[in-house]
């Protein structure tokens, strides 16, 4: 039983490392989403560009530290705001985080990981 198990343990490690790497992934990029979409939604109040641009970068300042795994000062955003169509786009270097730590053994995804929301300004 120990022979097997010496031959197995490599294996599952193996495994489990990579099972908790993608699951930290896919959580870090699931809340890159929110953080995107909850700007764009904060962003529709603003009366000119600029202020849509400040609003949406503001809510991903205050949001980004209500996630666990986030760094806050890792997130970047950008607003473009063009034929009446406002896009947050939020990006995260997750090339610290827990889930990269697999990096070696198992193959990971892009450690940048960005996502984006747009709302239609008016004009439906």
């Amino acid at each position: 039983m120990a022979v097997e198990f010496a031959f197995l343990a490599p294996v599952l490690i193996l495994i489990m490392m990579g099972i908790m790497g993608y699951g930290g992934y896919f959580w870090m990029s699931h809340s890159v989403q929110q953080l995107a979409n909850d700007a764009a939604r904060a962003a529709i109040p603003g009366m000119t560009v600029a202020e849509r641009a400040s609003l949406a970068k503001a809510s991903v300042t205050s949001g980004a530290g209500d996630y666990a795994q986030l760094t806050p000062s890792k997130v970047s955003t950008t607003v473009i705001d063009k034929d009446g169509r406002l896009t947050v786009r939020v990006s995260y270097n997750a090339a610290d985080s827990f889930a990269f730590a697999a990096r070696g053994v198992a193959p990971m995804p892009s450690d940048q990981i960005a996502r984006q929301a747009s709302i239609q300004m008016g004009g439906y």
